[in-house]
């Protein structure tokens, strides 16, 4: 049964068990929707998601950090400042924020006057005036340096969706747009709008400046119009056959030709509902320059269509944002792709690793789409193909190869070029329902088998000419893909199906309660494995052992043997439904994900559960080792992807060296007691963060001739964090009438040298005093019927002793 290509001298090595996971990346949602912003630089980016606006690192995708909104407010609108320095939010709770977003830390909060939120914020160019457009049909200007309302124009139709200044800041104009589809021009001077710019027929979604003179509007009509602000009048309307949402000016200097552009004149790019990027020339409003689509793009328009588009100097690059949330970087004088970042993933189905370094993961949403994510750069590519939502995904061991079903009925073939680059190669239909599970072949590339909610097995051969790196480079559309066996497996829905490592069985689990055992070959029935309560969802074999391991929705995970088909182990813990399981360590241990969000680790030996993760909030659907058996993802209803950490080695190391640090400690500790060097040795006690450590040394301290006054000296030449540390250990001695003298030593000490107000700044203090007033007071009274008792023997010692000397005498006489 076991892998016939694993490495001899990993087989030789122990095992060595796993005990923890640590998180070590989160692919989570980022932006959910409104404008993003750039910085100057083009280093970070700016994304709105619900109540927090996420500040995310360009080069590596990573989240740097959120400006979290105090009251949870959904944000309506932000802006940038354009010397970097100042953001400021507007919330549904009608609140504006600024924000130092660098520490990040919120300088000011202030009302926002508006009695509705506001819908867009614009500064000028110096930075210091910020305009606000509201929901209530007002346009609002504060001063950002004296901190106050200084305009409030009034004269627009329902939500202002769009403020824009003028460049030129000598003039001192606003330009807004609401939904009366008109441009309006206000003079700050005055207060008064001077000019109001009508021809459009739907909403204007973007105003660029070309000169002091030149204004270009688009919007949801499907016309761009160019106007002299000047005369006030529209000089030329481009129709462009799409709803526009975004036009950007491209600039005068730098060489476009690759984009159609062969004389100088004003040229715009569009983005919309096509999807594309169209290049116009002004002029002969004619499109010199179409984005050629690499796919044939099978989904609804609505569904590709773009929402924004800004120019980046910094990085010579146009960025786009489409209604599925994906965040494009194009090469602005060729539109060619350089990065691609996906904002939000929806439901995550399933995951594995793909390429040979495992350097990239494979992602299945709930969405037609793939996405396949770079690691190190969070490079996103979205592979188009399947018309539904995509299922099940798995990997060829060598990484380059995998396949997906869906609920299309198809499954696909794909294939990793040398630069990343991944392809569909093979498609297959066949199947009557969605296709919920698939399993490549272990040994090599030829076979993959699928299972569908039409309760069929189908066994797929891969042709030849797709696992020669040679002949796929040739391969231009997908090749067909056709059944060599199909057989009725089940009753119910089939929710999982494995094969063995050798390639010669497979094993499907039902929604029927069974799990069974399959010949590859002719897809013959070997064994039935009956004991699960309720569904079985994953079905997995072991990489060593004739053993199949599978989880159900009864709460369980079982061992089966593969001669006998009786369970051999049963292991229990989860509180919900098991969704996955692998095996891990060699075969040695379980990873297991429930519907709660919970992965467990178990030893199989021992059938115990080494470890609980909590790294998700709802139902993990995907969980895939990568080959060297040190990383684990996780994918889940709750759009994130988790990267966990093999960290038992690094905690064993850790646990070691701490214990040698101890030791040692330990060891310095004697050797400063044996010397009566009692500061250092307290100050060391202190530091190993043992009261009973601590409190031997006071106790030795007190042994000494004047012990007491030797004991103050040391006490009051500690510092303020170990006065703290002892205040917090002598509560515990005082507990014990044992140690209650010493306690009692060190806190007279700290009383008497140390000021009430002081004594209030200590970290603890009250508790501290709460916990040693009952006690003090116990001993007091303890330590009172102690001197009672023993005056009272004195006293009868002392007549005892009288009236024997009385009878001395008596006898004397």
């Amino acid at each position: 049964m076991a892998d016939t290509d694993t490495d001899p001298a990993a087989a030789v090595a122990p095992v060595r068990f796993k005990s923890n996971y640590a998180v070590t990346r989160k692919i989570e949602p980022f932006y959910k929707g409104g404008r993003i912003q750039l910085s100057r630089d083009g280093k970070f980016m700016f994304c709105p998601c619900g109540s927090k606006v996420n500040v995310i690192d360009v080069e590596t995708g990573a989240l740097l950090h959120s400006l979290q909104q105090e009251e949870e407010e959904d944000v309506t609108a932000f802006v940038l400042s354009p010397d970097d320095e100042v953001l400021v939010t507007g919330s549904r709770a009608l609140l504006l924020r600024q924000w130092h977003w660098r520490e990040p830390s919120c300088a000011r909060t202030w009302r926002a006057v508006h009695t509705a939120p506001v819908a867009t914020m614009a500064f000028d160019p110096t930075a210091t005036l910020l305009a606000t457009g509201g929901c209530d049909s007002t346009v609002k200007i504060w001063d950002m340096i004296k901190h106050y309302c200084t305009h409030n124009l009034k004269g627009s139709s329902g939500v202002v969706h769009l403020v824009k200044f003028h460049p030129d800041i000598s003039r001192l104009q606003l330009f807004s747009s609401s939904i009366d589809y008109k441009i309006r021009i206000w003079d700050l001077n005055s207060s008064k709008c001077v000019a109001v710019l009508d021809g459009h027929f739907s909403a204007v979604t973007s105003l660029a400046f070309a000169d002091g003179n030149t204004l270009l509007s688009s919007g949801r009509d499907k016309i761009c119009m160019v106007w002299d602000l000047d005369t006030r009048q529209s000089k030329r309307t481009v129709p462009v056959y799409e709803t526009v949402e975004a036009a950007v000016l491209l600039p005068e200097e730098g060489d476009f030709s690759q984009l159609g552009v062969k004389k100088q004149g004003l040229h715009f790019v569009t983005a919309g509902s096509k999807g594309i990027l169209r290049v116009w020339d002004v002029a002969t409003a004619a499109c010199v320059h179409t984005q050629p689509v690499p796919f044939v793009l099978r989904e609804e328009p609505s569904e590709r269509s773009l929402s924004q588009c800004q120019f980046v100097p910094a990085r010579n690059e146009i960025l786009t944002v489409s209604m599925e949330h994906n965040i494009v970087f194009y090469d602005a004088q060729t539109l060619q792709l350089r990065k691609q970042l996906a904002g939000y993933n929806e439901e995550v189905l399933d995951v594995k690793f793909l390429g040979p370094g495992d350097s990239h993961i494979v992602v299945a949403t709930n969405s037609p789409q793939l996405k396949v994510f770079e690691l190190a750069t969070s490079h996103c590519q979205i592979l188009y193909g399947h018309t539904e939502t995509i299922l099940a995904l798995d990997v060829f061991r060598k990484g380059l190869m995998f396949v997906t079903c869906a609920k299309d009925r198809s499954i696909r073939v794909w294939r990793m070029g040398r630069a990343g680059r991944v392809t569909c190669v093979a498609q297959g239909l066949g199947h009557a329902h969605g296709v919920g599970a698939v399993a490549c072949s272990r040994l090599k590339e030829s076979f993959v088998v699928t299972s569908s909610q039409d309760c069929t097995i189908k066994i797929w051969n891969i042709p030849e000419s797709l696992t020669s790196k040679a002949k796929a480079a040739l391969i231009s559309s997908p090749e067909p893909l056709h059944a060599r066996v199909t057989e009725r497996g089940h009753d119910k829905d089939i929710n999982s199906v494995a094969v063995s490592p050798n390639d010669k069985l497979l094993a499907t689990g039902s929604q029927d309660r069974l799990a069974k055992l399959w010949s590859c070959s002719d897809c013959s029935l070997l064994g039935v494995f009956s004991g699960h309560k309720r569904g079985v969802w994953c079905v997995q074999f072991s990489p060593v052992d004739q053993v199949l391991a599978t989880s159900s929705a009864d709460g369980t995970l079982k061992l089966w043997g593969l001669r006998d088909f009786s369970c051999l182990k049963t292991f229990e813990g989860h509180d919900a439904s098991v969704l996955k399981t692998i095996f891990v360590s060699r075969g040695a241990q379980l990873l297991s994900s429930g519907s709660d969000g919970l992965l467990k680790l178990w030893t199989i030996k021992t059938n115990e559960c080494v470890k609980t993760l909590d790294g998700h909030e709802d139902k993990i659907w995907g969980l895939h080792a990568n080959k060297k058996d040190d990383m684990v993802v996780t994918a889940s209803s709750d759009s994130c992807i988790t990267l966990w950490q093999d960290v038992t080695e690094i905690e064993e190391k850790e646990a070691q060296a701490k214990q040698e640090e101890q030791i040692m400690k330990e060891q310095e500790l004697s050797n400063l007691l044996h010397e009566k060097r009692y500061l250092k040795a307290l100050g060391l006690a202190i530091s190993l963060d043992r009261p009973h450590t601590v409190l031997t040394v006071v106790k030795a301290i007190l042994k000494e001739p004047e012990g007491r006054r030797r004991l103050e000296e040391n006490i009051v030449r500690l510092r303020k964090d170990q006065k703290e540390a002892v205040l917090a250990f002598l509560v515990t001695w005082n507990t014990n009438s044992r140690n209650c003298h010493e306690a009692q030593a060190v806190m007279e000490t700290l009383l008497k040298h140390e000021a009430p107000d002081n004594l209030l700044q200590f970290s603890g203090i009250k508790s501290a005093v709460e916990s040693l007033l009952p006690y003090t007071e116990r001993h007091f009274q303890r330590l009172s019927r102690l001197l009672q008792a023993s005056t009272f023997i004195e006293f009868m010692w002392q007549n005892m002793r009288l009236a024997d000397v009385a009878q001395q005498d008596q006898g004397t006489l």
